[in-house]
């Protein structure tokens, strides 16, 4: 695994101590690491929604839409990591 030392100011050092002990966190590098893995979700999300949209007329935007939307980026996130 590479390491990447990272200058946090003293409110934000805080912070992700904070969360490392309310959240569970063993280290402030798991929960960097989780962030980081919650951006590329979010981004890979960005992206199909930005596809789908560049494909024509789609499905209606309805819940049912969503909840598969949502297992599919579940599934994705599931096999990248």
């Amino acid at each position: 695994m590479a390491t990447m030392n990272v200058s946090l100011p003293d409110g934000l050092k805080h912070y992700v101590e904070a969360q490392v002990g309310e959240r569970g966190f063993g280290t402030s590098s798991e929960f960097i690491r989780e962030l980081i893995r919650r951006e590329q979700a979010r981004t890979r999300l960005r992206d199909l929604v930005v596809e789908g949209m560049a494909s024509g007329p789609g499905s209606d935007l309805d819940e049912q839409y969503l909840d598969g939307l949502r297992d599919r980026v579940h599934r994705a996130r599931a096999d990248h990591a």
